[in-house]
């Protein structure tokens, strides 16, 4: 028999007999590196281990500490997982089952909703099924065969799937007598299916469509150890006690409710407060940056969405109503009654560029299912702004945006990510603007320094992005700023300005937010600090405890010094001990208890306390609002 020769990563050769597979490589390397190896690589395509290997390809072995192992990891998890639930309810149908970014999930058909105590025998069934270490076999068919195949098992999702490929041949895998449509690869056995675990049940309609029936979709995590596992699991305890839900609840910071309607958030007064600190940070931030600020209507005829396109490509996002027979769209953004203000009037190339900026509240239509506290909600504002300039003004307004983005994820604590989003499938304006676009918000993206990801065909309609996501106090990954280079719609809406050799030009359009959505941004910022806020964002900075009711004369005028001083106080002043006053006041996450007794009402002063438990000197109210006004500016 004859040999072949590949290329390891190393650069280093590698003979074999002809027919030699990924695993036979890794055998040939060493016992230690076969028994790690999950998966494999060849000429850069991710393969299973039993996949032959091509004389003169470059050959990489995947084990479980690869960056591509994980996936592979919970896609094999998810097969393991249908392969129990059909072991389980025979009658179940499959649909699909992809890993995603915390683990997996696998849709079925069945005719009543799994519960808590089913998750827990499916996982038990995984169980037993990963310890028989069956062998994972990949087997390709002819298209018209596959169809046959799973039609005759009854799994005619499949045969949806199958039949809207455009393909000859379909590759699917089997486990024992289970077997499933996929492109792979997968793990060579179940018994490698070593630390998992079943998370949730939810609702899925099927394709994502709500005119399809609604599936019973089951969540799961994987990973290579049990240790990796363990930690993703008490991130995961850790996540639930950071809620924003509960602890908006808890805190008494916002609701929602039915009779109002789904989506819709109703800010108590501390949870307004919060806003109000937010939103006067950054109309004070907007200010040093040269911005202005400008407030356009909730509603704009629906012609105008026509001509911006939105119609056409946002219409199912969108809220509409009539008035006096005139059709009117609810405002999901803030652009079209910025570029009004900028028609108003004949501009000159020594006006721009041209800052506008808006706390404007949108509304836009999302699904009941996808809906989830303050994190998607259908109405919200956003800081939203515009900056039109000229063309070659327009590198150094993207870069400003992405400095003032730095900067202000500094003030809150968080780092990000960054990545760049590219045209999407469906989109408006030419060729040559999508270029124009896109170039320059690489070009400053690489001027940054920071590293980036390109994100295919995950642009706006009328122009790409940039798409800022911060990470938080649990590493999680959340969607905030974002800037969209736009060409198009200065076009359609005809936007000019004077240039110095007296001729009228185009000029280009900015789109951005720092913050995104006040709503989904507080949310994030709840569970970042689990309500535990700075001193300078705390809707409540301080509260006045007394000790006995003998205090309260003082404890009053205290009080309102410290409110006159521009303190966010609160008092308690109940005839309880006090104790049960500081346990109420730390439950409520108040950053400073102020302590008034028999000796503070002597002295003229008051004794703070920190959350925590700390204590500090006594002080005069004056004193500790000089104490409050140097923290807060320590933060921003």
């Amino acid at each position: 028999m004859s040999e072949i020769t590949v290329t390891l990563p190393d650069g280093s050769y590698k003979s074999l007999q002809e027919g030699a597979t990924v695993y036979d490589l890794a055998a040939a390397i060493g016992t230690g590196l076969a028994k790690a190896s999950l998966a494999g690589k060849i000429n850069g395509n991710l393969v299973d281990l039993s996949a032959v290997l091509p004389d003169g390809a470059h050959i990489e072995i995947i084990t479980g500490k690869s960056p591509e192992a994980l996936e592979i990891i919970r896609h094999s998890t998810s097969h393991l997982m249908a392969q129990a639930v059909k072991s389980l309810f025979p009658k179940a149908k499959v649909t699909i089952g992809p890993a995603i970014e915390t683990g997996f999930y696998y849709d079925f058909d069945v005719d009543s909703p799994f519960t808590p105590e089913d998750l827990e025998k499916i996982e038990e069934k995984m169980r037993q099924l990963a310890g028989t270490g069956l062998v994972v076999e990949r087997q390709e068919l002819a298209k018209a065969e596959a169809v046959k195949l799973f039609r005759e098992m009854g799994e005619n999702y499949k045969v949806e799937i199958i039949e809207a490929l455009d393909t000859e041949k379909v590759s699917l895998y089997r486990q024992g007598d289970f077997i499933d449509l996929c492109r792979g690869p997968h793990l060579p056995s179940t018994s490698f299916c070593r630390a998992f675990k079943l998370t949730s049940i939810a609702g899925a309609y099927w394709r994502g469509d709500e005119k399809n029936k609604m599936l019973q979709r089951i969540y799961g995590t994987a990973f290579a150890d049990k240790k990796e596992l363990d930690a993703y699991l008490e991130r995961l305890e850790e996540a639930k006690r950071r809620d924003h839900r509960k602890l908006g609840k808890e805190l008494d910071l916002f609701s929602f409710s039915d009779e109002v309607g789904a989506g819709l958030v109703i800010w108590h007064p501390k949870g307004a407060m919060l806003r109000t600190i937010i939103e006067d940070f950054e109309r004070k931030e907007h200010f040093k940056r040269g911005y202005d600020i400008v407030v356009g209507p909730q509603i704009l005829k629906t012609e105008l969405w026509q001509r911006s396109g939105h119609y056409d490509h946002y219409r199912e996002n969108m809220y509409f109503t009539e008035v006096e027979g005139q059709g009117y769209g609810i405002k999901p953004m803030n652009c079209l009654a910025h570029m009004m203000i900028y028609k108003t009037q004949l501009r000159s190339y020594r006006d721009l560029p041209l800052r506008f900026f808006e706390l404007g509240t949108v509304h836009r239509h999302e699904r009941a299912g996808v809906l989830h506290g303050l994190l998607r909600v259908r109405g919200f504002t956003q800081d939203d702004a515009h900056i039109i300039c000229t063309p070659e003004q327009l590198d150094g307004e993207i870069k400003g945006v992405i400095s003032f983005v730095n900067d202000v994820m500094a003030i809150f604590g968080f780092d990000y990510e960054m990545e760049l989003s590219t045209r999407p499938e469906k989109s408006i304006g030419s060729d040559e603007d999508w270029e124009r676009a896109t170039t320059a918000l690489l070009g400053a993206l690489k001027d940054s320094g920071r590293t980036f990801e390109i994100n295919e065909g995950d642009g706006a309609f009328y122009g790409p992005k940039i798409d800022i996501k911060l990470r938080d106090a649990l590493d999680r990954r959340w969607q905030c700023a974002t800037i969209q280079c736009d060409f198009t719609l200065p076009e359609r809406f005809d936007l000019t300005y004077v240039d110095a050799d007296g001729e009228r030009k185009r000029p280009v359009m900015v789109h951005r937010v720092i913050l995104g959505a006040i709503e989904r941004f507080i949310g994030v910022l709840i569970e970042h600090f689990a309500g535990n806020f700075p001193v300078w964002l705390s809707p409540v900075q301080a509260t006045v405890l007394t000790v006995t009711d003998n205090q309260i004369p003082y404890a009053q005028l205290a009080f309102e010094e410290l409110r006159k001083a521009g303190i966010r106080v609160q008092k308690d002043f109940r005839n309880e001990k006090l104790g049960f006053k500081i346990r109420e006041a730390q439950l409520q996450k108040i950053p400073y208890m102020l302590v008034v007794g028999d000796k503070e009402v002597e002295t003229l002063t008051v004794t703070p306390r920190f959350r925590d438990g700390r204590n500090i000197p006594s002080m005069k109210t004056n004193e500790f609002a000089d104490f409050i006004a140097g923290e807060v500016a320590s933060f921003h």
